[in-house]
């Protein structure tokens, strides 16, 4: 794994980072502060918090010790400058557009994403005034041919949710260099533990901390992370960050606060209005069990990749769609990007149709039938009635969500289980 620390390693990190011992009480573990407001020393002190001239917290909207506990270790295991903790993931891939983005404008999208965020960018975001211009995922060429001078993001999934496609990062990098805006990568199924894109390009990071970083299926939330690396000052292209701002005095972002620029106006304008905090006792939960995120993903890698290869011998599996097989598409930059594993959310096709992939869910007696992926439990969906059922079939074919579809997540489980219930449900298929 890269060393992200001169001292230490990613394992040490995923559980130091971010939390030393409490120094008012020594309590060794972070303590969930749950408070909505915080005591000013003095009027000036006051002052001075709300015109960002000292640090310090204001209003849990804004930010919270707990919360910012969860920000700095997500920076540090991504390899960014700072951090802005959301409610959600969702949230997360708002907030991370909001200072780019302006009425008229485009950020130019992956086709094969989770089918939220399809919604989310195709539909939703035109009551904004925000333009989704949805290229072939696996062609950098097609985001290179959608640039216009509208554009002001491109937005990939390292790893795709559900297929399991892993996106050519660097290639995709190059083309957001040229055209002068920021690469935005969702890392949510690949976790920084299996991919660090910033190391390939990317300039924001991504996540929906709800899935394997929580890892237990407890706790909603989204962080946004900045690598701090793009150049902000005197770009026109994005004048929340580079002219001066109404609500802060003239100040201006970029120049002010210099590579902490995206992450300060995060906290000072983007949650300030949008309001999707994260409260400070998911913070808590997903700081926990970060801490054994190198261990649970080496066991969802490993358990993953062995149901795959049982699966693309079944007699009742017409296709299997994950990464690490040598039959994949993929497989070559998955060897690439996250040559520790290519995760365990993957997609299968079953014989039969929809009808047999109905039937399946109703079938399984170990998985869960649930919405969600990263969870120590083995889960399973059927996309195209569930996550993906308000795409058109088209959407959904190109998402990788056809009719025939089932997404696993693989759990943590004795691999030997999973691979029976499966067995048992696939023979009820007839």
């Amino acid at each position: 794994m890269k060393q992200l620390h001169p001292q230490f390693g990613f394992n040490t990190l995923a559980v130091h980072a971010g939390t030393a011992p409490d120094p008012a009480t020594g309590a060794r573990s972070f303590p969930i502060y749950q408070t909505t407001s915080y005591v000013f020393d003095d009027a000036d002190h006051a002052a001075s918090l709300f015109n960002l001239q000292a640090p310090g917290f204001i209003y849990s909207r804004l930010t919270n010790p707990t919360v910012a506990a969860l920000e700095e270790k997500l920076a540090t295991l991504e390899g960014g400058r700072g951090g802005t903790v959301t409610s959600s993931g969702q949230a997360a891939e708002t907030l991370a557009l909001f200072p780019l983005m302006a009425p008229g404008m485009e950020v130019i999208v992956a086709n094969k994403l989770y089918g939220g965020t399809i919604n989310l960018m195709g539909k939703s975001y035109q009551k904004f005034g925000w333009n989704a211009i949805f290229v072939d995922s696996e062609n950098p060429e097609a985001f290179r041919q959608a640039v216009t001078k509208k554009t002001r993001a491109i937005f990939i999934e390292s790893l795709a949710n559900p297929g399991g496609v892993v996106v050519d990062i660097e290639s995709i990098a190059k083309v957001a260099n040229e055209a002068g805006v920021p690469l935005v990568v969702d890392n949510t199924m690949a976790t920084p533990f299996l991919c660090q894109p910033m190391e390939w390009g990317a300039d924001l990071v991504v996540h929906s901390t709800t899935k394997f970083l929580s890892g237990q299926g407890n706790a909603v939330g989204g962080v946004v992370i900045d690598s701090g690396k793009f150049t902000w000052l005197e770009n026109s292209k994005f004048p929340s960050l580079s002219t001066p701002s109404p609500e802060y005095n003239g100040l201006t972002f970029a120049e002010t606060f210099g590579d902490l620029a995206f992450t300060m106006y995060s906290h000072a304008i983007s949650l300030r209005d949008l309001g999707c905090s994260q409260s400070p006792m998911n913070a808590w939960i997903t700081l926990n069990g970060i801490e054994t995120l190198p261990l649970r993903v080496e066991r969802h890698c490993s358990n993953g990749l062995t149901v795959a290869k049982f699966l693309e011998k079944h007699p009742s599996v017409e296709w299997v769609s994950h990464a690490g097989l040598e039959s994949s598409p993929y497989y070559k930059l998955g060897k690439k990007y996250m040559p520790d594993g290519t995760g365990s959310v993957f997609t299968f096709g079953v014989k039969g149709g929809y009808e047999s992939g109905l039937k399946m869910l109703e079938s399984v007696e170990l998985f869960s039938h649930v919405a969600n992926i990263g969870d120590t439990r083995s889960l399973i969906l059927h996309p195209a009635s569930t996550t993906h059922r308000q795409l058109t079939e088209e959407q959904r074919i190109a998402a990788g969500s056809g009719p025939e579809v089932i997404r696993l997540s693989i759990g943590i489980e004795c691999a030997e289980d999973i691979i029976a219930d499966l067995d048992q449900a696939l023979r009820s298929l007839g």
